[in-house]
């Protein structure tokens, strides 16, 4: 059975998504102290429409977090007839859209507020706890069925399905994020992207593929 597209967008209007990008461009602009007046006024609605729409701040800031989030898409597959040139292409999609998203700027401005709640300790993890939960650990379980769909499939091989994960968004990841939310200027190009997204994806399949998927990984970028 073929699987759906990634929908996690599709729980929020038009009109709630302009809410939240108002929300990512306030916090770009100022950090993450803002209020329900400043994105009311930012978004032109009512603060009753967002507390009806979001709940409270912390509800604003979840569902933020999960827009942001939304935009990490694996691409579609059939679970059944997966192969090794499909199971590349998802990796890459997944690799590009993340690496994508982790060196915007939103994505920078709200790494940087909720690693400073998270050192203040805030309460109840504040929006780091949000963070982690609607974030990365999300992104994990929507990359984690891909890789043991490639596993059922006799293409990779590994034990365990976490560990196979963050060795994946270690490769793509290396050290771009961190250097991001220290101020380092480094700017990647939608080609850049594409590029270390696929040579991530290679050097995955060259750590975990198995004679099955040899054609992916024969096609390494230097």
């Amino acid at each position: 059975m073929a699987l759906p597209p990634d929908t996690q967008d599709e729980t929020f209007t038009e009109r709630q998504q302009a809410v939240l990008d108002a929300v990512l461009a306030l916090m770009v602009e100022q950090g993450g102290e803002l209020t329900m007046n400043a994105v009311a006024r930012r978004a032109s609605c009512s603060k009753e429409s967002l507390y009806k729409w979001f709940g409270d701040r912390d509800g604003l800031l979840t569902a933020t977090v999960r827009w942001q989030a939304s935009k990490v898409r694996t691409g579609n597959y059939d679970r059944t007839r997966l192969d090794a040139l499909a199971l590349r292409d998802s990796f890459i999609r997944f690799a590009a859209n993340w690496l994508g998203v982790i060196s915007s700027p939103t994505s920078i401005a709200l790494n940087r507020f909720a690693i400073a709640q998270a050192g203040a300790r805030a309460p109840g993890g504040g929006l780091g706890a949000i963070m982690l939960a609607n974030g990365r650990f999300a992104i994990g379980a929507r990359l984690k069925p891909v890789l043991e769909a490639g596993r059922e499939a006799g293409l990779i091989d590994f034990d365990d399905t976490e560990t196979a994960f963050r060795s994946f968004i270690g490769l793509v990841g290396r050290d771009v994020q961190i250097r991001l939310l220290l101020g380092d200027t480094l700017s990647l190009t939608p080609a850049e992207i594409e590029r270390d997204a696929a040579r991530a994806t290679d050097q995955f399949l060259a750590l975990y593929g198995t004679a099955n998927a040899a054609p992916a990984c024969q096609k390494t970028n230097a």
